[in-house]
């Protein structure tokens, strides 16, 4: 990074992606904890730690670790229609991302269409904005991934 360029990178990415099930099935993957954990705490790191109180005014605590060679709290709640989230990610004890993230669950006529929007305040993280965008990605075919395992 140059002198010249800004230490702080606002970012927003929207991503769409469906699903074969309502709503209410998609939505049930955010709100049980099992389930939640097993697409969204459970993946390339160690030492993790998954808490959640779903509920309106609730907390959700994922602490962990990233795996060696790895590149890198509160919500609101709609039932089955919409959940944000905020969160501050660390590394090595300094702040890299304070970020909100939106879901949305829409009905269509095959299923659910879910819209994750990803705001965020990058520091000094140039490429912070791509990778979180690459992980929510992936996220979302890991939720695809336990859908399809609740329904076999």
């Amino acid at each position: 990074m140059t002198a010249t360029e800004p230490a702080t990178i606002h970012s927003t990415s929207v991503i769409e992606h469906s699903y074969s099930q309502p709503p209410s099935g998609v939505y049930a993957a955010f709100a049980q904890p099992a389930r939640k954990r097993r697409w969204y705490a459970e993946s390339d790191q160690e030492d993790r730690e998954f808490e959640m109180d779903f509920r309106v005014g609730g907390t959700e605590r994922l602490s962990y670790r990233f795996k060696k060679g790895h590149p890198i709290e509160g919500q609101q709640i709609v039932t089955d229609k919409r959940i944000v989230t905020a969160s501050v990610m660390t590394l090595n004890g300094k702040p890299i991302v304070a970020a909100q993230v939106t879901f949305e669950f829409l009905p269509s006529a095959t299923g659910t269409d879910l819209i994750c929007t990803s705001q965020g305040a990058f520091f000094d993280w140039p490429q912070g904005p791509a990778m979180i965008e690459e992980g929510w990605r992936g996220l979302l075919v890991r939720i695809g991934q336990e859908l399809a395992a609740q329904t076999s």
